[in-house]
């Protein structure tokens, strides 16, 4: 149902053009020794993930919005529907946030990417 969708490549570590490929290497955000590393460039279409020095700079504007999203709906969950303590809920949101951190940065990465990219299987397996 997703297929074709910017948020199907985005959720689903996919590359934006052919949603073939994947883009980091390491299929889960916690394997700390390569949670950070991406292919070049995609399998299949051979899409370039960065296609200049410093792409990804503009994703640290993203990690911000995911990031303030995540606090604003856990605020809102935490105090005011379930009424919980002010300082129980930071208790809780510290470490949620460094747990957050890996899945937050490859999140951001393949959105920015995907600001940028569109879907077009007519551009797979063609050499770019």
């Amino acid at each position: 149902m997703l297929k074709g969708t910017k948020l199907y490549s985005i959720l689903f570590n996919k590359c934006p053009r052919c949603q073939e490929g994947d883009f980091f290497v390491s299929k889960s955000a916690y394997n700390l020794k390569q949670f950070d590393k991406m292919h070049e460039q995609c399998s299949h279409c051979h899409l370039r993930y960065s296609p200049e020095p410093g792409f990804f700079t503009g994703a640290m504007y993203v990690s911000y919005a995911y990031y303030v999203a995540f606090i604003i709906s856990s605020f809102v969950l935490f105090n005011v529907i379930l009424d919980i303590d002010l300082d129980y809920y930071l208790m809780v949101l510290l470490p949620s946030l460094l747990i957050l951190t890996p899945f937050f940065f490859r999140l951001a990465r393949r959105t920015w990417l995907n600001f940028f990219v569109s879907y077009n299987p007519d551009q797979r397996n063609v050499k770019a």
